[in-house]
């Protein structure tokens, strides 16, 4: 193998309500494959599929999309009242030991929307169901009905960076300004964990795993969206890049031929 391989994490999904079906959006996909120059697989919620060894050994980074399923309550020891559903309990149990596995071995790891929320779950974090309905939050949902992207995906809120972590670092600033497409959100943090951005209402927009010896941020806002014409997004995406290229070759023993 010559260029490294990045899992992009599919979803459930039931087409015309007849087929069930593992899908990953375009823009996650074409994010790694611009961003990286990486190959791109989409890893099914199936555990049959794989096990954590046999994925972990074929992987150099992992992109944790978002996705409309949320990562059932019983994760984090919370009881589903029927409200904050659908749940896909196949993605739940293939990605969240993934995840501390990749981690765990020096592999990359990009959390996205659902994404930051399965790192903070696979770390023994919890999340709160539905984040507006708390007493001085905001609603974090898109638009209801929009069906024009740029509106869908338009930057809506500030998020304050945490001073000295690794996002502030990135990105050269104390404030940004992100889109917002969830209603769940990350609420009492996983061990290791650390908190790198939080939205106006308080609300965690961005985390980190600092125990981590390569990129293994989280984000809640959608950084798939214009990963290359968005100078936040492209320096996410680079550093993750970077980050996934080290892997490669430590885990290969090759050094990466030029795409």
């Amino acid at each position: 193998m010559t260029r490294p391989l990045i899992g992009v994490t599919a979803n459930a999904h039931r087409v015309n309500d007849l087929y069930d079906a593992q899908v990953s959006g375009d823009r996650s996909i074409q994010a790694v494959l611009e961003t990286t120059g990486a190959m791109a697989v989409i890893l099914p919620g199936m555990p049959e599929a794989g096990s954590t060894a046999e994925w972990l050994d074929l992987l150099d980074g992992l992109v944790l999309t978002g996705g409309r399923p949320n990562v059932h309550p019983d994760w984090y020891g919370e009881k589903d009242d029927g409200r904050h559903g659908p749940f896909d309990r196949g993605r739940d149990s293939v990605m969240l030991p993934l995840t501390r596995a990749m981690v765990e071995a020096g592999k990359p790891v990009f959390g996205i929307c659902r994404g930051i929320q399965e790192m903070n779950v696979a770390y023994g974090g919890s999340l709160h169901p539905e984040v507006r309905d708390e007493p001085g939050r905001m609603n974090h949902r898109m638009p209801p009905d929009e069906t024009d992207s740029a509106v869908i995906f338009a930057k809506r809120h500030r998020v304050a960076l945490t001073a000295g972590g690794v996002f502030e670092r990135l990105l050269g600033t104390r404030e940004i300004i992100t889109n917002s497409l969830h209603g769940q959100a990350c609420w009492r943090l996983g061990d290791g964990v650390a908190v790198e951005g939080i939205a106006e209402d308080g609300t965690i927009e961005a985390i980190s795993i600092p125990a981590a010896r390569r990129f293994a941020l989280g984000v809640q806002w959608h950084a798939e969206y214009e990963a290359l014409e968005d100078s936040m997004h492209r320096t996410l995406w680079e550093a993750f890049a970077a980050d996934v290229d080290a892997a490669f070759t430590e885990h290969r023993g090759l050094a990466r031929r030029s795409a």
